[in-house]
């Protein structure tokens, strides 16, 4: 499997365009936001990391990879949003004045169309976005990828030079598991640092007591750090609060450190501010 991996890995190194290397070159640091299977929040965490970040003073961009799920634009609501173009290329829809997001669904005009596309037409896409899409100068972009390791996260790796790092989100239980320690692995082949794994559904606070119930268990994502020397960034509580306000399109000005989630996701975003490789 690694081998297939490795193989697939040296089909996709081609000549990358100076335009790209220009773009990405005006981009200090660039993090993707990996799982390795869906369902576990990834999108969650990809969008309030690129929130909270511009809440800090950073100059952050926030590109959608996820070509047949995006669900960044209805975090943010700006699904309705259209990008323009100017001369520098695709201008990203504009959220805050620190934060910029493109996805595939804001190029959509019917948002219930689905995206039928196969690898090569994908890869094309995420190119496009990292080459023709606007970004100027950012301290950050994150990229939220579609859950697995396939033709999306591997495009990315290797359009992307100097990657900052991933962050690999999870839930607690065994299924999740096994296919976190794929996106790791993933992760090493490629060459690219991980940063750390971001415990999703950690618990729940139960509304009589205030005690945290531990829903799926614990012990797996402590292994999973130890086996792979890979730090947890964090762990965040189910909080049904935080399904409304992504709902609403309000995650860039409805969570504070005030809720126990938010507190939370501060603690991830230092340690994120703080990685070095």
């Amino acid at each position: 499997m690694t081998q297939n991996i490795q193989s697939a890995a040296d089909l996709l190194k081609k000549p990358v365009e100076p335009k790209l290397i220009r773009n990405m070159r005006a981009i200090k640091k660039k993090i993707m936001v990996m799982s390795g299977k869906g369902g576990v929040g990834k999108s969650t965490v990809a969008a309030n990391l690129a929130a909270r970040l511009a809440e800090r003073g950073h100059k952050v961009g926030l590109m959608d990879a996820d070509i047949h799920g995006p669900s960044i634009p209805k975090m943010f609501g700006i699904e309705d949003q259209r990008p323009t173009v100017n001369e520098n290329g695709i201008v990203p829809i504009s959220v805050t004045e620190n934060l910029t997001v493109m996805s595939i669904a804001l190029l959509l005009e019917d948002r219930d169309a689905p995206v039928i596309w196969r690898g090569p037409a994908k890869m094309a896409a995420i190119k496009q976005f990292l080459e023709d899409v606007s970004w100027g100068k950012l301290d950050y972009l994150i990229v939220d990828l579609p859950p697995g390791t396939g033709d999306e996260p591997l495009s990315i790796a290797q359009l992307i030079d100097k990657m900052e790092g991933a962050v690999v989100v999870t839930t607690p239980q065994d299924v999740a598991l096994v296919s976190v320690r794929k996106s790791i692995k993933f992760a090493e082949i490629l060459k690219v640092p991980v940063i750390g794994i971001v415990e999703n559904m950690s618990g729940i606070i139960c509304p009589h007591c205030d005690e945290m119930i531990d829903l799926f268990g614990k012990g797996g994502v402590e292994k999973a750090s130890t086996d792979f020397n890979v730090p947890i960034l964090g762990e965040l509580p189910m909080d049904p609060k935080i399904a409304e306000i992504e709902d609403s399109g309000k995650v860039h000005t409805d969570i504070n450190e005030e809720m126990l989630w938010g507190k939370s996701f501060a603690a991830i975003v230092d340690s994120i501010e703080q990685f070095k490789k």
